[in-house]
């Protein structure tokens, strides 16, 4: 692993990664093996080789492989069934997507930083894992902006103008990600200086600044549409129950809360899970120990994983389509569950 150095055998059999040139050394110290260790002449067998796979690249790739197959059921779903096109759903869909993506693009970068010592398929994943995990963020903006419109505009929201409002919306949070994915390929990466690299090779450290510092305005943004979304779900509740004069024991009061709670729930998960890796981006550099940038980096990916749980799995509509794919019938339970606040 690291501390020591490796004998010329096994060295060459090692390929680059992502986070540091060699996948191996994903830790700043421990004890390894050394060319000039002395054997007893009795000794058969060399020494055990060190690991040629960086434990923490497996679980980035069955990460990455669990969140390719979550988010494409969800594609899927929304793909094959015509009813499942309003704006919310579109939004949605553009969530799966980005996050299928992501998962892919992380197993292919682990397939290829191990199979081939080429720059430009490192930069090719890396690039893609960037833009993916981009309009990730970018659609999670999108939805919860959405669901404020839907909220302040209630009257106006199914109309023509909020369809091409989401569309123009997917069209923009796509073409940014997608030019956020091409600056390593295009140039703006650190292969030729190791010292402008970041803690995720092969970006640049100002690259990094930039995404990190994006995500903190978009995470500010997102908290102040939540802040929003809850005065008015809370305004419309305590309305519904002074007309019922049971303020405090109305139904509706109850499930509103319920609904502001998991409000709460979605951005405390979507900041735990990027937050960690958002800071130490900007204060590390490629100096650091790799363990560091893992042990931030594989949080973030979970972010993917639960996505699909908290805006796909827990929707009425997408219950009865997965239903319905997954055994072609629609069990009464789902079929007539109401729909409340807290499904917000």
């Amino acid at each position: 692993m690291t501390g020591g150095t490796m004998s010329d055998e096994y060295k060459a059999s090692v390929t680059p990664s992502w986070l540091t040139p060699d996948p191996t050394a994903w830790s700043s110290s421990g004890d390894g093996f050394t060319d000039n260790a002395t054997y007893s002449p009795l000794d058969s067998f060399p020494p055990v080789p060190p690991l040629l796979v960086n434990p923490w690249d497996i679980l980035l790739c069955s990460s990455g492989t669990l969140i390719a197959c979550e988010n494409a059921l969800v594609v899927l779903v929304i793909w094959q069934n015509p009813s499942l096109r309003a704006p919310m759903f579109l939004l949605i869909g553009s969530l799966a997507l980005a996050d299928l993506l992501a998962g892919l693009g992380l197993v292919l970068h682990f397939t290829l930083a191990y199979l081939l010592r080429s720059d430009s398929a490192q930069l090719l994943t890396v690039g893609l894992v960037v833009a993916s995990f981009s309009a990730s963020v970018f659609s999670l903006l999108a939805i919860t902006i959405d669901r404020y419109l839907s909220l302040y505009y209630a009257l106006t929201y199914n109309s023509e103008r909020t369809a091409a409002f989401t569309y123009t919306m997917l069209v923009l949070l796509w073409g940014l990600s997608l030019c956020l994915g091409l600056l390593p390929v295009t140039g703006v990466n650190c292969l030729t200086e190791e010292s402008t690299c970041s803690v995720v090779r092969p970006l640049t450290k100002n690259n990094v600044v930039v995404l990190s510092v994006s995500f903190l305005l978009l995470f500010g943004l997102m908290l102040q549409l939540y802040v929003q979304i809850c005065k008015i779900v809370m305004r419309h509740a305590h309305q519904i129950a002074l007309q019922h004069h049971f303020l405090s024991t109305s139904p509706h009061y109850v499930t509103t809360r319920k609904g502001v709670s998991t409000l709460a729930i979605i951005l405390g998960t979507f900041a735990a899970c990027w937050m960690p890796f958002t800071v130490y981006s900007l204060v590390a550099d490629y100096t650091y120990p790799p363990l560091y940038t893992y042990a931030t980096l594989v949080p973030a990916t979970y972010n993917s994983v639960i996505n699909p749980v908290i805006y796909a799995f827990r929707n009425q509509e997408i219950q009865q389509a997965l239903w319905l794919v997954c055994c072609g019938c629609i069990p009464a339970r789902v079929a007539h569950r109401a729909r409340t606040p807290s499904h917000v």
